[in-house]
């Protein structure tokens, strides 16, 4: 049996998809669309936006009167969005969020004391923008061989500061290499890796899976930049690797011959393209194809074709635990058993039909000597539901469902009365989380597959995808308002010997096991548990390596804040002995803070050593003398506490001694 093995992260990323949903949305309310250029690289969705209305321009000066423009996930030059506001043309700005991430650093370059390098084609839309943000000189290279030839130019300039950036789509190997030789050349160079994260995941999962075909096919526009490396990510794995834009260009043979055949596209290929590639390469084979994340699962579930003239309209009569009457204008009594009322097998009847109700049922069979009609009411819902779902896939919007329970290699939805799959790799952020949690949950969701092979039909959902984007729009909303000093709440979300991991929104950061208590802990669960929600202050920020340092320790219970407050000098206190040395004896005070009683402070008389006086855990009364708070030292003295008539007593008690 051949197997096709489809990338998860095919198709539409974060940013094609939001800039397309603007487009619709303004179309679908009427309004005149144009862009600067066209929306995304693949013709085929362009073609389909221009048939409704959505013109592409080349420049400002073509957009028509009262027309709204969309400017691209790409992004364009500032000097585009200064001349938009000054002739007050109505725009939607649809720049893809970690684009806007590279303007704002470029942006902050310095015009005499900077020099912006950027990995990434000078001549796509994307690295064009980026030039546009820049006010410091700019050098750009697309390769190895490319930043050979600009490096004896950046090392002329080696007294300017080095702001290093990288187009969103720029080959992740490629950035590696240069990276490396840059590090080795250019000592104050500022690396920003602003290579998309999809990006980077696509391109892993792209080399990964064209390693293990004997046929690699790559889907998306010719013109498409990152679609291109793809293609050539794919071609160095696999030498039977072909770039197509739509399924007409597979070829019949390749298919046939191949066993093992991969399939990933570009981050502007629609995933109805993706699927239409997918079929076809199924009606080729002879055999079943077996596409990757358990689809065999997904097969048992299906659905019988129903015929409209076997459809009756009943009103509810009664219902009872395991079944409802319904009344269908006939002689015989309609009976819907509990397991056809509904697709959820944990709903209870009276939360879906009330007595009254009118409903559309399927008749599944007639008992005319026990005068009754066995109805389905899950099988007409799950027939409407699923032409509303076939409309779904196309564009990709994220739908809300209840998980009704875990199988085997997953967990299944109810949307509109159809069981969607959910494999377990696209149920959750991370592998390691429970799938039973999600059962009873409300989840987003998008469809990545709705398909019909006969009378069988599958639905295949993704949550991953929709919290990828979640957690991706979080983190850049995190880094583009982020600063020290800035209280946060989160979750903490793994533990070690050394500090604690915090989950700030898409962003982790880390509390050091110095921060976590104002006193000495051996590890963190002393203080906060995995699941805790915690009040956090950002420390430190590193840009370079995207750590964050967390303050967690409550000002309030400072230690040395409670000393000022309430221990001035004077104060006397019981103290705790601690500690024994030649010089002295340390006592704790209060919690965090212990303070020395010199040897010439323990008594009223010459001592050899502190030892022969007082014991690690005696309790004594002392006088706090001196504090210095900024060296963070407390003097003691038992000494000032001694009356006359202990001073007295001790010198009799020494004389006694003595004498004997």
């Amino acid at each position: 049996m051949s197997i096709v093995r489809k990338a998860e992260s095919a198709g539409f990323c974060f940013g094609v998809n939001r800039a397309i949903n603007i487009v619709n949305e303004l179309l679908e309310n009427g309004e005149k669309v144009c862009t600067l250029g066209p929306i995304i690289h693949n013709m085929e969705v362009v073609n389909e936006l221009e048939s409704r209305g959505c013109k592409a321009v080349d420049n400002i000066d073509e957009i028509s009167e009262n027309a709204t423009l969309v400017i691209r996930s790409h992004g364009v030059p500032k000097s585009i969005i200064d001349e938009l506001k000054k002739r007050n043309i109505n725009y939607k700005d649809a720049t893809c969020p970690f684009v806007m991430k590279i303007h704002k650093i470029v942006a902050g370059a310095d015009k005499n004391d900077d020099i912006v390098v950027i990995a990434g084609n000078k001549n796509h839309p994307e690295v064009q923008g980026i030039i546009g943000h820049c006010n410091a000189e700019c050098l750009t290279f697309n390769n190895e061989n490319e930043l050979d030839e600009l490096l004896p130019i950046i090392k002329n300039k080696n007294k300017k500061e080095i702001k290093i950036v990288a187009q969103t789509t720029f080959d992740t190997k490629e950035w590696k290499k240069c990276i490396k030789k840059l590090k080795n050349l250019c000592t104050n160079a500022k690396i920003f890796d602003t290579i998309c994260n999809a990006t980077t995941v696509r391109q892993s999962e792209a080399d990964l899976i064209a390693a293990q075909s004997d046929f690699m096919v790559v889907v998306g526009d010719k013109h498409s930049s990152n679609t291109g490396k793809l293609f050539d990510i794919c071609k160095k794995r696999c030498d039977n690797t072909v770039l197509i834009e739509t399924a007409s260009e597979l070829s019949y043979s390749q298919v046939q011959a191949a066993q093992k055949i991969g399939v990933t596209a570009g981050a502007s290929t629609p995933a109805r393209i993706i699927k239409e590639v997918l079929d076809t390469m199924s009606d080729i084979k002879s055999s079943e194809t077996k596409i990757e994340e358990s689809f065999e699962a997904l097969l048992e579930e299906s659905l019988k074709n129903l015929n409209t003239n076997e459809r009756v309209m009943g009103t509810v009569l009664s219902i009872a635990p395991n079944e409802v009457q319904v009344d269908v204008g006939r002689k015989q009594t309609g009976i819907i058993p509990l397991n056809e009322l509904s697709n959820d097998p944990n709903a209870k009847p009276e939360d879906i039909v009330k007595v009254g109700d009118e409903v559309e049922l399927l008749i599944m069979k007639t008992n005319d000597q026990e005068g009754t009609i066995m109805l389905s009411k899950r099988r007409v819902d799950a027939q409407k539901g699923w032409e509303e779902l076939q409309n779904k896939v196309d564009s990709q919007e994220v739908l809300t469902a209840k998980v009704t329970e875990a199988v085997k290699g997953g967990v299944i939805v109810i949307y509109n009365g159809v069981r969607v799959f959910i494999p377990a790799s696209q149920a959750t952020a991370s592998r390691e989380e429970s799938l039973d949690s999600l059962v009873g949950q409300e989840v987003n969701f998008r469809l990545i597959e709705v398909s019909q092979h006969g009378r069988r039909r599958r639905a295949i959902g993704s949550i991953r995808s929709v919290l990828k984007e979640q957690r991706a729009a979080q983190r850049e909303a995190f880094w583009n308002e982020c600063e020290v000093g800035k209280r946060y709440q989160g979750v903490v979300k793994s533990l070690t010997s050394y500090g604690a991991f915090v989950d700030l929104g898409g962003v982790f950061g880390m509390i050091h096991i110095s921060e976590l208590s104002w006193t000495h802990i051996k590890h963190p669960n002393e203080v906060v548990n995995i699941g805790d929600t915690v009040d956090v202050y950002i420390k430190e920020i590193n840009e370079e390596t995207k750590k964050i340092s967390l303050g967690f320790k409550n000002a309030d219970d400072n230690p040395w804040e409670i000393l000022k407050n309430n221990y001035p000098e004077g104060t006397a206190v019981k103290a705790t002995i601690v500690g024994l040395t030649t010089f002295g004896a340390f006592a704790n005070i209060i919690p965090g803070i212990d303070g020395l009683i010199h040897i010439s402070q323990i008594a009223n008389k010459r001592i050899e050593k502190p030892s022969d006086v007082l014991a690690v855990g005696d309790t004594v009364d002392a006088q706090i003398t001196a504090i210095d708070f900024d060296k963070k030292r407390v003097s003691l003295s038992m000494r000032a506490l001694l009356t006359d008539d202990e001073q007295v007593a001790e010198e009799e008690a020494a004389d006694e001694a003595e004498a004997e």
